[in-house]
């Protein structure tokens, strides 16, 4: 019999209707998880995300937690032993979207509490985000064990650890089954260089970098290209106009969740292309370099995290679009060195942030059991 785990996405559950990176690593994990050898549960479905900043919101959702959580807690010791979770994990957890029930369950249980995905943000203790802040710090306090998945993050969450607090790295990464295994090799691409973007249109950070993509678009030394962007969202209207000068040299394909025909665009993509405004890491990187496509992006975030600049892509400083347009510029014009990149960059994704490496740290992770938290 596997050991169960209970998994928690406070942020956005793995069974959440609407696509994104979080519903994606969420997944994701819960895969690697049971690769590792164990049997993850969805513990609760309680969403605590708190976008506005509303003090009476936070409480309420505080309160909902700690009343889910009893009610978790009274299930489990209703079990036999052997079918309780040995563990609590849960999935991205910040200022805006705190884990109050899993560190309740997993003391009253006697478990290890694993984090992936946490920040801290110390300039939240005041404010509109006070609570959650709270709550987050609670939580990260709390953990046995938090994998960090960026550099970025790593650096804060050292700053405040608790000395009995494993804090391991734990790089995103993707799972190469799910993708068409004819769509992963090495492609021959001929006629116009081919751009891809691949991102949900939202208000906020993602319009800003469809805006810096246009932009640099405008800046290009050559017009002998296409580019093919896929999403959708509330901020669908504000992309096309922006795209709309460039004619049919720019296709807006929507939303395509449907695997095959979405690999056969990264698959002919000679550039992944993406200033990724304030994003956390990024899984369309990750998921074009897998189909042998190199990105130029913005050094933002997490982004180096997936990214090996100069070895699987081009990183340019966050916000330019002079820059940005130049590492476009430059990479279409040398068809040798795009080449290259192609080949590192489908060689990074396969031989170290596959599903199966993943499944591999995560067995190191949970399968020696920290000491137990007091009761």
């Amino acid at each position: 019999m596997r050991v169960p785990i209970a998994f928690y996405a406070p942020l956005k559950s793995p069974r959440h209707p609407d696509p994104s990176g979080d519903r994606t690593m969420a997944r994701l994990f819960m895969k690697a998880i049971e690769a590792a050898g164990f049997a993850p549960e969805v513990a609760s479905e309680l969403r605590t995300f708190d976008k506005h900043g509303d003090p009476a919101r936070q409480e309420v959702l505080r309160a909902a937690s700690l009343t889910e959580a009893e009610r978790l807690i009274a299930d489990c010791e209703a079990r036999p032993a052997a079918s309780r979770p040995r563990a609590w994990f849960t999935y991205h957890l910040y200022y805006k979207a705190p884990d109050w029930m899993g560190p309740a369950v997993a003391s009253a249980l006697r478990v290890p509490y694993v984090v992936a995905e946490a920040s801290r943000a110390s300039k939240r203790a005041g404010g509109r985000w006070a609570l959650g802040h709270a709550g987050t710090e609670a939580a990260l306090a709390r953990a046995d064990t938090v994998l960090a998945m960026t550099a970025l993050d790593r650096a804060a969450l050292e700053r405040n650890r608790p000395a009995r607090q494993r804090l391991i790295d734990f790089p995103p990464f993707i799972d190469l089954d799910e993708w068409p295994r004819d769509a992963l090799r090495l492609p021959e691409r001929r006629g116009p260089v081919r751009l891809l973007t691949v991102a949900m249109m939202r208000s906020g950070d993602k319009l800003a970098s469809y805006r810096l993509l246009a932009e640099a678009l405008r800046q290009l030394e050559r017009n002998d290209w296409q580019l093919d962007i896929v999403g959708d969202g509330d901020a669908r209207a504000e992309v096309e106009g922006l795209f709309a000068p460039f004619g049919d040299r720019v296709a807006l394909h929507g939303r395509i969740e449907d695997r095959r025909p979405l690999s056969r665009l990264y698959t002919a993509a000679d550039l992944f292309v993406w200033p990724a405004v304030n994003e956390a890491y990024g899984m369309a990187l990750l998921e074009a370099q897998a189909h042998a496509c190199p990105v130029v992006a913005g050094a933002y975030g997490g982004v180096a995290s997936v990214v090996e600049a100069g070895r699987t892509g081009i990183l340019t400083v966050p916000g330019d679009v002079a820059g940005f347009a130049a590492a476009v510029s430059s990479l279409m014009a040398d068809g040798r060195r795009r080449e290259a990149l192609c080949k590192r960059a489908r060689a990074f994704v396969r031989e170290e942030r596959s599903l199966v490496q993943a499944a591999m740290r995560l067995r190191a992770v949970l399968a020696p059991e920290p000491a137990r938290a007091p009761a």
